[in-house]
């Protein structure tokens, strides 16, 4: 069957969207996308197209809905609700919602194919896993898109499925196994900030050449509903044509929307003690997605300068079994802009508090709730990031943090002209500080759709031709080795670190190999340790790491598993040299060749368990 599309997934945190691209009518650059409507449940038995489906899933009770309430245009499990009508009801039952199921993708801490969601409900609600959840979203987009374009099925075209930047392998390699179980066959994943960008370059028409020149650097600030992504991409020369080359990408920050929405939520919440009313953690849930909304219509209507807050009662005295109170702009603009955004030195980087001993598991949100300090720690540790860049004219050697000349904003936060105006204000008083021009904005076309259009902008030139991004990994990429010594009483065994991906690999080329022989340990429990860098650009594949600083590597989670011995003894170190690779995924593969005899290879890869793929 024909692939006649190209597809771009937003698989976002609170919202998900499809476009696409028509490929014979296309030609070189002009690229003409269409988003496509989303059927989904609005109210009990009504059902509406709308531009976006909302990442939430609601899990209602058997005698909750009347029959044919939730009926869809094809069929559909009756125990789920997906979409508008989902993040409504959930507004007054938080405890039977999923919610953030994309930010529980990524918790390493946490067995992500495990029924989890939503967390701490009483026994008699039903839970899911993080993975379900989302497979269950791209399921809904399936439908629909299957729906309207029966002879052209969703799984045969080009898709492209964006993450954000900060994903590790083993959350890439979840988004694709979603992907691949709602039968993708041609999957790519490409970063949400490049996404953006690839967004701006196609709605410019061409005009993107003349609006940034060689030398400049390009600061994509990407904030939603559950992560705040940052990545630099520079603009470099080959042959006398532009290119744009993704140089680095922040760390995996949760802190988004659902922070600032946590926050609107408290100070409403202490309004209403004043009132003398109360308010349990329940209804503090509903409390949150009832100023999510509030937020969100503030956000969109100039006009309006406060929005109703309904808490559904917990107790029979109240009139109409609701608690009533209203959220103004004035509050949420001082929230969010003092509070999330507010004026610091960029030296001014994320206060880290002592943490309790005991918690309970939920997501690893960030200690520090300030956006512009963890700017300003990313754009201070990627300071020498352009060194060495072929094509690249460096224009200040001396500077204490890497010098943005141009910003583009994503992002449902920033729907809020008032939140970029602040950013823009921020990163420009850093460079005047250094006497550097201020930073000029890029104008986005549509902050909520761009991702998905500018993923299926990509799916589309990536076999097609036009303008790429290069950059490929965004870290370097070690195991952990012991080098052999005598047991020292209570002593750890040293351990150095082997570089197996220089930074900057690109996805799905082939095999790189350490020139070392290595021993490896099969036939009884052991762990591989992995690291990431995202600031040792310089490091090739066999290069061994002896000493290194926190801030230069960041152990990523430990793979623990159990190596046949395949006809060896148990515990008998086997003479092997490493290979490795990483897929068009960006899934992280190790392989282990052994120098003599028929057994192996051994492999090892980021999975889905946190454990070992052999």
């Amino acid at each position: 069957m024909s692939r006649r599309f190209a597809i771009g997934i937003d698989l976002g945190t609170t919202h998900c969207a499809l476009s696409f691209v028509e490929i014979a009518k296309c030609e070189g650059e002009e690229v003409e996308q269409q988003v496509m409507p989303v059927p989904q449940l609005v109210d009990p038995g009504s059902v509406e197209e709308r531009p976006m489906l909302p990442s939430f899933m609601y899990l209602p009770h058997p005698d909750e809905f009347n029959a044919g309430d939730l009926g869809l245009p094809w069929p559909a499990p009756a125990e789920r609700v997906i979409g508008e009508l989902a993040r409504k009801r959930g507004a007054d039952t938080p405890l039977r919602l999923v919610s953030s199921a994309k930010s529980w993708l990524c918790h390493p801490d946490v067995d992500r194919k495990a029924p989890i969601l939503p967390p701490e409900v009483p026994e008699e609600i039903p839970q899911l896993s993080p993975l379900e959840a989302s497979t269950a979203f791209l399921t809904h987009l399936r439908e629909a898109w299957n729906g309207l374009h029966g002879f052209d099925p969703l799984g045969v075209q080009d898709v492209t499925v964006t993450v954000p930047a900060s994903f590790d392998p083993a959350a890439r390699e979840l988004t694709a196994e979603a992907a691949q179980a709602i039968g993708i066959e041609n999957l790519v994943l490409l970063e949400e900030p490049q996404a953006a960008l690839y967004s701006w370059v196609n709605d410019s028409r061409g005009q993107w050449r003349h609006d940034v020149k060689v030398g400049d650097i390009i600061l994509v600030v990407d904030v939603g509903g559950g992560t705040s992504d940052f990545s630099l991409i520079a603009v470099t020369e080959q042959d006398g044509t532009l290119e744009l080359t993704r140089i680095a990408v922040g760390e995996h920050i949760l802190l988004g929307g659902d922070n600032m929405d946590l926050t609107l939520a408290h100070l409403v919440k202490q309004k209403l003690k004043v009132q003398g009313v109360d308010l349990d953690r329940w209804q503090l849930q509903a409390l949150t997605h009832g100023c999510r909304y509030a937020k969100e219509k503030l956000f969109a209507d100039a006009s309006l300068e406060s929005v109703p807050v309904v808490v559904p009662s917990r107790g029979a005295k109240l009139i109409g079994g609701s608690i009533r109170t209203e959220l103004t702009r004035d509050e949420v603009t001082a929230v969010l802009i003092d509070g999330f955004f507010p004026e610091c030195a960029v030296t001014d980087h994320p206060a880290q508090r002592a943490r309790g001993a005991l918690t309970k598991v939920g997501l690893p949100f960030a200690q520090d709730p300030a956006v512009t300090r963890h700017l300003a720690a990313f754009l201070s540790k990627q300071a020498g990031a352009t060194e060495d860049l072929e094509g690249f004219v460096e224009h200040a050697h001396w500077a204490t943090f890497l010098h943005p000349t141009a910003v583009l904003f994503n992002g449902g936060v920033f729907n809020a002209g008032l939140l970029r105006e602040r950013v823009l204000e921020v990163i420009n008083n850093w460079l005047a500080a250094e006497d550097a021009p201020p930073a000029r904005l890029l104008e986005a076309r549509d902050l909520d759709l761009a991702v998905a259009r500018g993923a299926a902008f990509y799916a589309y030139v990536r076999k097609h031709g036009g303008v790429r991004i290069r950059g490929g990994t965004s870290h370097s990429y070690y195991v952990g080795v012991e080098p052999s010594m005598p047991a020292i009483p209570g002593m750890e065994p040293e351990l150095q670190a082997l570089c197996v991906v220089p930074f900057g690999l690109e996805e799905g080329s082939e095999s790189v190999s350490a020139p070392q022989e290595f021993g490896l340990v099969v036939g009884e429990p052991v762990r591989f340790r992995f690291f990431g860098s995202s600031v040792r650009r310089e490091d090739q594949v066999g290069d061994l790491l002896e000493d290194w600083t926190d801030a230069e590597l960041e152990e990523l989670e430990e793979i623990q598993t159990n190596l046949p011995a395949e006809g060896r003894k148990r515990g008998e170190v086997v003479p092997v040299r490493l290979q490795a690779s990483v897929s068009e995924v960006g899934t992280l593969e190790l392989t282990a060749m052994p120098l003599a005899g028929s057994e192996g290879p051994w492999q090892v890869a980021f999975n889905t368990r946190g454990g070992a793929g052999e």
